[in-house]
């Protein structure tokens, strides 16, 4: 049997909850908002690496580290 080196959750406003999902690699989360798909991914293989991904056009992919930078950077904006 492999490792489960992650585990995910998911919630809703419905109090509907899944949680204790196992994965040893990867991860993700669709929202299907309208026609826009929205999806994001966790992979544990080596580093931990977040893909964030709005329909086909709109896609951002890099480390844990790098998103926090993004967003810190996006919050100290004026």
């Amino acid at each position: 049997m492999t490792d489960i080196r992650m585990t995910g959750e998911i919630r809703t406003d419905y109090d509907c909850e899944v949680t204790g999902l196992p994965a040893e690699r990867w991860g993700e989360a669709v929202f299907l908002v309208g026609d826009e798909e929205i999806v994001l991914e966790v992979s544990v293989e080596k580093d931990v690496i977040i893909a964030i991904m709005v329909g086909e056009d709109a896609v951002w992919k890099g480390t844990l580290t790098g998103l926090k930078n993004l967003l810190k950077s996006e919050v100290n904006k004026p």
